[in-house]
Order: C-alpha cells, then sequence, then structure tokens
C-alpha cells in the first residue's frame, strides 16, 4: 500500500484540498489495485455526503441535428465529418411533449440542448415556452453555444436557472472554440446569477494525466452544483475513433479522482453515459436523453436512457434517489 497515496485519500475525505501533484498522484494509480479500490470507496463516502444521500436524474432533449462550423472532432455534429446534411429541428409541440414526460417520469431537472450554431434568439422563444408549459416548478437548464452577459440575463429572463458548459479536453485544438471563449460564457451566466454544471469531458486513452488534472483543478474552480467526467464515444470513420474508448473500470478512477478533488462543496458528482460501475464509484447524478445527441450518427438517439433506467442503476447501487426539483440546482442541499 503507497502510503502517499493513502495520505491523499486521507486528506480528501476530512475535507482538504488536494493539490495538483496529489491529484496526479491518484489518476496514476493502476486500475483494479488496492489503492484503486480504496479511491473508489473514499469516492463514494464523500459524494453521499456532498449530495446529502440523494443521486439525481437529469433529462436532456436534444432540440436540433444538422452540421456544425465548430467542427468539434468528437461530435458527431461537426461539418467536417460529413454524417448530417441538413438542419432539422423538433417541432415546438414535441419539445414540450418530451420535456413533460421527463417531469412526468421523476426527472429533477430538465435540459434543452442544441448544437453550438444554432439560433440564440429561437432557442429563448422555445426556452420560454418550455417554461410556461412545465410550470414555475420546474427547474430548466440551457446546453448551448456560447454567449455573452446580455445573452446570460435573457436565458434568467427566458425561464432557465442554470447552463451545462463545459472546457473540453484539448478544447481548441480538436475544436474550433477557445477555452477563453467557453470561460467568458461561464462567468457570465455566474454573473447573471445561473447555476453551473460541467464535467471533465470528453475523456479518451490519448488524454494524459497532466490534462486530467487540469481540468480537475478548472472544474473546481467553476463552483459548480456538479462535475465529475464523460467518456468518449467514438464516432465511426472520424480521427478520434482510432484512439478507442477508455474502459468503465478506467473511468470509474477517473471521476472517483474528480470527486476526491473537488471536494464537498459541489453538490453532485456525475458520469456519461449512464453505468453501474461508475454510479458505484461515486457518482450520484445520471442524464437520460431525447431527441439529437452529438454522441449518435441518427437524428433521434438510439443512446439514451429513460428517466426510469437511469433510477434503476441508482437505486441498484443503493442511492437514494431525490424526488421533485432539483436539490442541487435550488441550492436546498
Amino acid at each position: 500500500m503507497n502510503s502517499w497515496i493513502n495520505e491523499c485519500i486521507s486528506k480528501a475525505v476530512a475535507g482538504g484540498e488536494l493539490s495538483k501533484p496529489e491529484i496526479q498522484a491518484l489518476f496514476s494509480v493502476p486500475v483494479l489495485s488496492e489503492e484503486y479500490f480504496m479511491i473508489l470507496s473514499a469516492a463514494r463516502s464523500m459524494s453521499t455526503e456532498a449530495a446529502q444521500g440523494l443521486a439525481e436524474v437529469h433529462a436532456q432533449v436534444g432540440i436540433n441535428a444538422g452540421p456544425c462550423p465548430r467542427n468539434c472532432a468528437f461530435c458527431s455534429f461537426a461539418s467536417c465529418h460529413g454524417i448530417f446534411k441538413t438542419a432539422t429541428v423538433l417541432g415546438l409541440e414535441e419539445i414540450i411533449e418530451r420535456c413533460d414526460q421527463f417531469q412526468q417520469a421523476g426527472a429533477n431537472a430538465i435540459y434543452l440542448m442544441t448544437t453550438a450554431n444554432f439560433s440564440f434568439v429561437e432557442f429563448l422563444e422555445i426556452g420560454r415556452e418550455v417554461r410556461a408549459a412545465l410550470g414555475p416548478e420546474a427547474v430548466l437548464l440551457a446546453n448551448t453555444g456560447d454567449f455573452g452577459r446580455e445573452g446570460a440575463e435573457a436565458l434568467r429572463q427566458a425561464g432557465f436557472q442554470g447552463i451545462y458548459h463545459a472546457v473540453r479536453l484539448r478544447e481548441g485544438k480538436v475544436t474550433l472554440i477557445k477555452p477563453e471563449t467557453r470561460l467568458r460564457t461561464i462567468r457570465a451566466a455566474q454573473e447573471a446569477g445561473l447555476s453551473i454544471a460541467t464535467c471533465v469531458e470528453p475523456v479518451g486513452g490519448e488524454h494524459s494525466v497532466e490534462e486530467l488534472t487540469e481540468m480537475t483543478l478548472l472544474t473546481r474552480d467553476m463552483a459548480p452544483i456538479f462535475s465529475g467526467a464523460a467518456r468518449r464515444i467514438p464516432i465511426p470513420g472520424t480521427i478520434l475513433a482510432r484512439e478507442g474508448i477508455v474502459t468503465e473500470a478506467e473511468m470509474a478512477l477517473i471521476l472517483a479522482v474528480v470527486r476526491l478533488g473537488i471536494g464537498y462543496d459541489v453538490p453532485l458528482n456525475c458520469t456519461h453515459e449512464p453505468n453501474g460501475m461508475g454510479v458505484l464509484a461515486g457518482a450520484s447524478i445520471l442524464w437520460a436523453e431525447e431527441g439529437s445527441n452529438p454522441r449518435d450518427v441518427q437524428k433521434q438517439t438510439n443512446r439514451g436512457y429513460s428517466v426510469e433506467g437511469c433510477q434503476t442503476i441508482l437505486r441498484e447501487a443503493h442511492w437514494k434517489v431525490a424526488e421533485g426539483p432539483s436539490p442541487a440546482v435550488l441550492g436546498k442541499r
């Protein structure tokens, strides 16, 4: 047993803030080693305390599909991949119906997702209609392109309580979006009073311990309602598909180290796509999905889990699932 690893784990569990070298050491632990399982156990314990014993299921409706000029190498919508030739948008009634079904099924929060080049004005219009249909008690978040302070205020006025926004691994190198642009959007949202949800993603086998550590520290600095880690799903025929996919066992370590690295102040720890090993290792939030999906080549995704499916995975790992609007987003933990 590595005594320094043990000290790092103990420090995190005790509420201490881990340094960059300490996080790097934890990421470097061999999968299936004794230290590996100690990290997973500690992460589960910390996640339980941070979430006050309540896991959540958030649900996302992808409202459009089509070629996007941002050309994120990991995304099926990238124009350079040529997978989606034309733009399509779900009808408003269908968007509202899917959101309502998610809410009725017990989703704790609803997200509306678009490609980065989708009309912001149209997105706001859709958001207002969804808010009116779901009622004031619903928790609504945006997963859309970058915007400034005026855009953040407009989102809040339209009825959104938060956003999902991430600086992706190798942002600016495998995407045409600068990390600074992502960070400006996050700051604008925070200044407008919107909650921030983020993640270390999309993780691939090519990413180094240094990169994972830097992103963990970055997400910690954002003070989000959740962080965590999500693996890249290979899009057939693309350059990054040659890198393969990180195993769930490897991802369990990564999301567990993220939990130890971000501490107790971040209520939830996510993994994606939903899986039991991640939930056992400290993931306390899963996502249900319908509509378009950047990890799928179909306009209507076949990869998305249902709310009930996510709840089952959480309960199978002995999590209690929150009922009603998200306590994490509403700050009621």
